[in-house]
């Protein structure tokens, strides 16, 4: 979605920061996009597609079936909002966001974004992304406290997992994802994420 004159208020000046409150009330209106230290960016992207869609369908089942029998935290998809920054706000949108208990109490109702950075980040790479845009993307999320992303190539069918302080390492082909110190012991197979 392209913004116009008409989406954003009249009153709003280029040199005027959001807030997260701002960009609350702007999904509300169909306004889509990220935060970034106050600037609106992202409203320009258009749906991402089935593909996307079937691949967080099933790398969030994975993730649930794994997280969900033992209670070990909060699984989060959609693009919930999470608020990394303040004054100026910062509020990115994950594809997929995995919150321990040590982070997130199970059970918490939180009807704004989230306050606290995840432990795991998923981003999937969309048709309007560029490869450059999404590892900033993995960078900032690393920053501000995120233990591991994992980056998605629908087109390669390949993931790429950052880690704080380590080199990015490409999983493919016959490779299994695996969970590492956040969710240690869970392993997944690309072609169930990937599909046929």
């Amino acid at each position: 979605m392209v913004i116009t004159e008409k989406a954003v208020p009249s009153t709003m000046t280029e040199q005027e920061l959001l807030t997260a409150d701002d960009l609350l009330r702007l999904h509300s209106e169909g306004v889509r996009g990220e935060l970034i230290r106050g600037v609106l960016e992202g409203t320009e992207t258009m749906p991402t597609g089935a593909r996307h869609g079937k691949i967080v369908v099933r790398l969030s089942a994975a993730l649930f079936a794994f997280v969900e029998p033992e209670q070990l935290g909060t699984l989060l998809s959609g693009d919930p909002g999470v608020r990394l920054e303040h004054d100026p706000d910062t509020v990115r949108a994950p594809d997929i966001a995995y919150f321990s208990t040590a982070r997130m109490p199970i059970g918490a109702d939180i009807p704004g974004f989230v306050e606290v950075a995840p432990d795991l980040v998923v981003e999937i790479l969309s048709p309007s992304d560029s490869l450059r845009r999404v590892h900033d993307k993995a960078r900032m999320w690393l920053s501000h406290g995120v233990s591991l992303v994992w980056v998605v190539h629908p087109d390669t069918r390949a993931i790429d997992v950052h880690r704080p302080g380590r080199a990015v390492v490409t999983f493919a082909g016959d490779d299994n994802l695996d969970g590492g110190d956040v969710l240690d012991g869970f392993a997944c197979a690309l072609a169930e994420i990937f599909g046929p």
